[in-house]
């Protein structure tokens, strides 16, 4: 089987629940997973309500065809190090996983001992951080979201600063405090200032926020010194994952100057555990905005980079039993692409590594419905969303969960990527 053929509409899985799930044959996402009755994470691959488990299929010589079998690279807690081979591995995978689940294929589907041990229910599974990430780089790839915090905060007529459309903006943020979905999200603490106080004061953040964005991940790096062009950066990335880089707005204010996020933004990152490959994604290309002015040369690419991928922000607070979306956008929105933001970054010889997480920055639309944080959505805090319950909310309370979710679809099936969760707790208290 060669990678186009496993994108064919009609292939069908003797998986039936993988029909008309977000997880269908033509997915076929990864991810660290463990039985809830067995303690050892290991690598898993979601296919309708069941994650399957490769590295049984590994140890049963399912793979065997490929030279990198048999070499335990799915016995393992994190993805680094198939991730490593890059992403012909990847295909390889890809191709290899579709026949194996095929209705018409016998080596899996007959295999009833191999079936009984390999496959397991969602709901008896536990989930981890999928991959071990070294570094993380957050950047400002929306125009619409650009737009709106600069015109809250520089006038329309300075909205955009000068470098925006010629480079993607970003900064480095913090790996070790990059977490799963589920994982309860502490309010931060810092230094803020008011508009009316002379002094500064220390204490809980009063106006955190969520940021929706997606992320991916590196597959195979460079060497320091040895920039990626813009024409092979595809080829390192590996996959993606939702992104909820959650924001202290308070903190920011006052400490972003001269240098940039800082305590603001490196309390809590949180990712969807399912790493969605680029070859499954490879169906959904679209345009992206038209660059205007043209870009650098080192920055020039052709054709379609950009990915319809639907995006939804919900919440649920301590007053409610279930979520409300509040927010609905695009990935295709934005303006600077993955290709574009990985030959920037690594264009003064920056060496990035196996399992480096970018993460775009949020992702706004055209539309106040599409805005991808609380900022935008409240204009700052004067304009506060009223919520089925009738409670209001401006920023983020103690108690609120918070959503996002994101999923592909065409005529023929549905790509999901699961959901990034987080609840908001009461801030540690610091003398």
């Amino acid at each position: 089987m060669n990678l186009q053929e496993t994108w064919n509409p009609k292939l069908v899985s003797f998986i039936e629940s993988a029909q008309g799930s977000d997880f269908p044959i033509q997915h076929l996402p990864l991810g660290i997973f463990k039985p809830q009755m067995d303690g050892n994470y290991r690598v898993g691959v979601a296919i309708g309500h069941f994650v399957l488990d490769l590295a049984m299929l590994d140890d049963f010589g399912l793979f065997d065809e490929y030279n990198w079998a048999r070499k335990k690279l799915f016995n393992r807690l994190k993805l680094n190090r198939f991730m490593a081979l890059g992403r012909k591995a990847s295909q390889e995978l890809r191709c290899r996983l579709v026949e194996l689940l095929s209705a018409d294929n016998p080596d899996l589907r007959d295999h009833q001992e191999l079936r009984t041990h390999a496959f397991h229910r969602m709901e008896d599974i536990t989930m981890s951080l999928p991959v071990e990430i070294g570094d993380y780089t957050d950047f400002y790839s929306s125009k619409e979201h650009a737009t709106n915090v600069g015109i809250m905060f520089r006038g329309k007529d300075n909205a955009l600063q000068p470098n925006w459309l010629h480079l993607p903006v970003g900064y480095h943020g913090r790996a070790s405090t990059i977490v799963k979905s589920g994982t309860p999200i502490v309010r931060p603490s810092g230094q803020t200032k008011s508009d009316t106080e002379e002094n500064p004061s220390f204490g809980a953040c009063r106006l955190l926020d969520f940021e929706l964005e997606m992320g991916f991940f590196i597959g195979s790096g460079n060497k320091m010194g040895e920039p990626i062009s813009i024409n092979d950066a595809e080829d390192h990335i590996w996959g993606m994952v939702v992104v909820n880089d959650w924001s202290a707005r308070d903190i920011q204010k006052w400490e972003y100057v001269p240098l940039g996020p800082f305590l603001a933004k490196n309390f809590a990152t949180s990712i969807s555990p399912w790493v969605v490959t680029m070859e499954a994604l490879e169906p959904f290309r679209t345009p992206g905005p038209v660059q205007n002015p043209k870009p650098l040369a080192y920055l020039d690419q052709q054709g379609a980079h950009a990915f319809d991928i639907k995006l939804d922000v919900s919440i649920k607070t301590s007053q409610s039993e279930t979520f409300e979306s509040i927010s609905s956008s695009n990935f295709k929105y934005l303006y600077w692409s993955m290709a574009q933001q990985l030959a920037h970054h690594t264009s003064s010889g920056c060496e990035m590594r196996t399992g480096d997480l970018l993460a775009s920055g949020t992702i706004s639309g055209p539309t106040p419905d599409s805005y991808g944080s609380l900022l935008e959505l409240t204009w700052r805090g004067a304009s506060p969303i009223t919520l089925k319950t009738g409670e209001q909310r401006t920023f983020l309370k103690d108690g609120d969960s918070l959503r996002m979710s994101a999923f592909c679809q065409n005529e023929n099936y549905r790509i999901g990527f699961g959901e990034v969760v987080g609840e908001i707790v009461p801030a540690v208290h610091v003398q």
